[in-house]
């Protein structure tokens, strides 16, 4: 009786040598993050010894209902006329808010 017996040579590294596949040896390089723009960096000048700067283009500080702060995502895209009523409503609104907090607070 014969046998007939086949072979695969992708079990075989020398016969089908991979170039992209990696070694288990080889230790893996972690990739690195982008580049950052260089024109994109805001940089602030706190020499004159004020503690205080005002960063106008992010837009307002919203206080939450559970005293978490955030900001409104779309500040730099809303018109002259957005700005001023959306100033005008929040706050208001932070300051009921956070006297609300502060009752809540202070109740405990």
């Amino acid at each position: 009786m014969s046998s007939i017996t086949y072979s695969d040579s992708n079990t075989d590294p020398q016969a089908n040598p991979n170039p992209n596949a990696s070694d288990s040896t080889t230790p893996k390089k972690p990739l690195a993050l982008p580049e950052a723009p260089h024109n994109s960096a805001t940089q602030l000048d706190m020499s004159n010894g004020d503690a205080s700067v005002k960063l106008d283009h992010l837009g307002p500080m919203v206080v939450n209902v559970d005293g978490t702060l955030s900001r409104i995502s779309n500040w730099d895209k809303m018109a002259d006329i957005e700005k001023e009523n959306t100033l005008r409503i929040i706050g208001k609104r932070n300051q009921a808010r956070l006297e609300s907090l502060r009752a809540k607070e202070g109740g405990k």
